[in-house]
């Protein structure tokens, strides 16, 4: 089928066997057609990644927001002041 999009071949491993095995006993309805079962853990695939990285991230997030303002009034006014004065010039 032509197109201007670009195309990718996959040679069917032994991993790709089971997955596409086990993507079968999850989409019955499409086990006859292994390219629909590809596509399908492609799609699957790339949601657990999202996921993934959105968790990570609002974890960072969550860990900034529980620390902020942790080190609030540990060092008083004119802190840098008194620490730099030892300071040669």
């Amino acid at each position: 089928m032509p197109t201007t999009r670009k195309r990718h071949l996959l040679t069917e491993t032994d991993q790709l066997a089971a997955a596409l095995d086990d993507a079968a006993q999850v989409w019955p309805d499409d086990r006859d057609h292994r390219a629909r079962l590809l596509l399908r853990l492609v799609t699957e695939g790339h949601r657990a990644v999202v996921a993934q990285r959105t968790g990570a991230r609002e974890a960072r997030l969550e860990a900034l927001r529980a620390s902020s303002g942790a080190a609030s009034g540990m060092y008083g006014p004119g802190y840098l002041e008194e620490l730099r004065a030892d300071w040669p010039e």
